[in-house]
């Protein structure tokens, strides 16, 4: 870890000045990036404590719910509002990291962590184009067991690692952001990017910027939702493929449907392929797998992580199953 100055930040202004600082970042529960600051992969100058701003509510306005960026991980999945009206998003907190780690950490830091690519956090031997652009990508011909499939490029093949990512994604969340220009709002599906020849840019977060809240609207399909993940062990593990799902029913028909997966995108993946070919139709086994094979026909694996092509598919089916009460 190199040496760092540190600032507790008094109110917004006084955070955002600091923020604003070259080599300036962020921190709240910490859990991601000071790990990164001990593997020498983040090097902040200046590392400016937000956690005394007043962006820790979770509560219903207008439209639907509003989810401070401060608030922990476990105040989120266990409060009544969310796992009423957007089920996916306690469902998924609760299978992410470990009880400790989701008192510590905070929904804006989830959102905002990075891949846990071992290339990525290995400096003394590995190119990677995440932390060194230019240098290559050595997953691609490496240890890729627990890469993506989808959204991948020649630069980079690095799984995004979030749980919540994938489920507000699923649910059309929107991300307000504060920073010295002001405030704006970004839809999550165009927050987190795809690395294309850039895969050091991983977000549309400015310098300077903070997430404040993520807004989740209220629909049929986000209270009908659910979040399944699968992975190598019970608990404390990423995931291997993972599908958060909402499914809007009227008369026996779907109405609606998102679908987003995790464990399988370069970010978290919005299914709308699987969508389009669930709308309209009745549930059953067949239209499930017929989704499944129309939004996985664009996976390409890499030699450890082809069998996540059927994984993904399997994981999906059986999320919409459950999620259907069953399909004839």
């Amino acid at each position: 870890m190199q040496p760092f100055d540190f600032a507790r930040a008094k109110d917004v202004d006084n955070a955002l000045a600091a923020g604003a600082k070259q080599g300036a970042k962020f921190v709240a529960g910490g859990t991601n990036v000071v790990d990164l600051m001990k593997c020498n992969v983040e090097q902040p100058a200046h590392l400016v404590d937000i956690n005394g701003l007043a962006f820790g509510a979770i509560e219903a306005v207008n439209g639907g719910i509003r989810i401070g960026a401060l608030a922990r991980m476990s105040d989120v999945a266990a409060h009544p509002l969310v796992q009423d009206r957007a089920p996916a998003i306690s469902q998924a907190l609760l299978l992410s990291a470990s009880p400790q780690l989701r008192n510590a950490a905070s929904i804006g830091g989830n959102l905002m962590q990075r891949t846990r690519c071992t290339y990525f956090r290995e400096l003394t031997w590995t190119p990677c184009n995440k932390r060194n652009p230019g240098s290559g990508c050595s997953a691609l011909d490496g240890e890729n067991r627990m890469h993506a499939i989808l959204g991948t490029s020649e630069h980079c093949i690095a799984t995004h690692p979030s749980d919540l990512a994938v489920a507000v994604a699923a649910l059309d969340a929107v991300l307000t952001l504060r920073g010295p220009a002001g405030e704006r709002q970004v839809p999550v599906l165009d927050f987190h990017l795809l690395p294309g020849a850039t895969p050091q840019r991983e977000h549309a977060l400015k310098h300077g910027e903070l997430i404040t809240s993520v807004f989740i609207p209220d629909a049929p399909h986000a209270r009908r939702s659910s979040y399944l993940k699968v992975r190598d062990r019970a608990s404390y593990e990423f995931a291997l493929a993972s599908a958060a799902v909402g499914l809007e029913l009227d008369g026996g028909t779907i109405r609606s449907a998102r679908v987003a997966m995790g464990g399988v995108g370069t970010k978290p993946w919005r299914a709308k392929a699987a969508e389009q070919a669930l709308v309209g139709q009745r549930p059953s086994t067949d239209l499930f797998h017929r989704a499944a094979d129309a939004e996985l026909k664009a996976a390409r694996g890499h030699g450890q992580n082809d069998f996540k092509i059927e994984l993904a598919k399997r994981t999906l089916v059986r999320a919409l199953t459950d999620l259907a009460g069953g399909a004839a």
